[in-house]
């Protein structure tokens, strides 16, 4: 366990004095199409039909990024869908004024089309049950520094497994949130990456991976919000 604890610790402690380090991880942003929305399906744990269901509800948009939040029910581990449940989904309903669903739930967000920044995210490779993990946003040069540089944001980062249709008795692809993350950023916590270029927030951790989780199929989901609620950019991994 020490051995785990040191090398995460290192691993974070390059990517929060090294920016540039990021691009070094296994896995990252760089180059994927900026998504045009959040889709999100809330599944009930106790309903194994809405899982296995070929008419599951589907983004129009392929630029949106699709999660399947498993909500626990009060059934507890007897219920068919326990293994993947996540209490992350609750507080997420519940940001969202949305109730547990006693069958599955349907929830759109825009993300502005306005582009207000740049939003990376980027993970390593998983050592045992847990993987580095790190979210950077940098404003829109288009927009007045010191604007953007008063303004607090929420970031959300949640580390997701995509599975295949065909498998896991899924007959479409599904995108099962393991685990997440949220955070704020405020003016006082924005650093600037190098000497004369634009400041940035940035938020570097490890994320545990719960027992279950096919690690090969792990990638990272990551947003922002403005106080408003407004998601002002979003960005999810690709493995090369």
């Amino acid at each position: 366990m020490k051995n785990i604890a040191l090398t995460l610790a290192s691993l974070s402690l390059a990517l929060a004095h090294a920016p540039q380090a990021l691009a070094q991880t296994h896995c990252s942003s760089d180059g994927a199409p900026k998504p045009v929305a959040l889709f999100e399906r809330f599944i009930s744990a106790d309903c194994e039909a809405c899982w296995a269901d070929p008419a599951t509800p589907a983004p129009s948009a392929q630029a949106a990024v699709v999660l399947d939040w498993i909500v626990p029910s009060a059934a507890g581990d007897d219920a068919p869908l326990s293994a993947a449940a996540t209490t992350d989904a609750l507080p997420r309903l519940q940001a969202l004024g949305r109730k547990p669903p006693s069958l599955t739930d349907v929830h759109v967000s825009p993300v502005d089309a306005d582009a207000r920044g740049r939003l990376r995210v980027a993970h390593g490779v998983a050592f045992n049950d847990y993987v580095g993990v790190g979210i950077n946003f940098a404003p829109s040069a288009a927009k007045p520094q010191r604007k953007a540089a008063a303004t607090p944001f929420a970031f959300h980062l949640l580390l997701v497994e995509a599975i295949p249709a065909g498998t896991d008795g899924t007959v479409v692809p599904r995108h099962v949130v393991r685990n997440a993350f949220e955070g704020e950023w405020l003016p006082a916590q924005r650093q600037a990456r190098t000497p004369g270029k634009p400041w940035a927030w940035m938020e570097t951790r490890s994320m545990r991976i719960p027992e279950g989780t096919r690690a090969e199929r792990l990638h990272l989901v990551g947003w922002v919000q403005d106080a408003s609620g407004q998601i002002v950019a979003a960005a999810q991994s690709v493995c090369r």
